[in-house]
């Protein structure tokens, strides 16, 4: 999936929890919602555009409340690694 359109998903997202009064409510609500509702190479490629913010134009246009959302969780939004069998 094309990171521009992730960023714009993770937008959209951003845009519906940012209308909360809560700041704190609206960050976690993003990223319970990505984590939850976003499958691993998802949330991959949208946290390694975060990682190239400076070289990656797309990964600018994300907006601070998402952007907020994805490094405070990231950790949890992280893909666990499965080991190898």
């Amino acid at each position: 999936m094309k990171v521009d359109h992730l960023i714009t998903m993770a937008n959209q997202i951003g845009t519906f929890f940012g209308s909360m009064p809560d700041h704190d409510e609206a960050v976690n609500g993003i990223a319970d919602h990505i984590r939850r509702f976003w499958e691993p190479r998802m949330r991959r490629t949208l946290l390694a555009a975060l990682d190239d913010a400076g070289g990656d134009e797309a990964a600018r246009a994300l907006l601070p409340v998402v952007r907020e959302a994805l490094l405070t969780h990231r950790t949890a939004l992280e893909p666990m690694v499965s080991p190898a069998a």
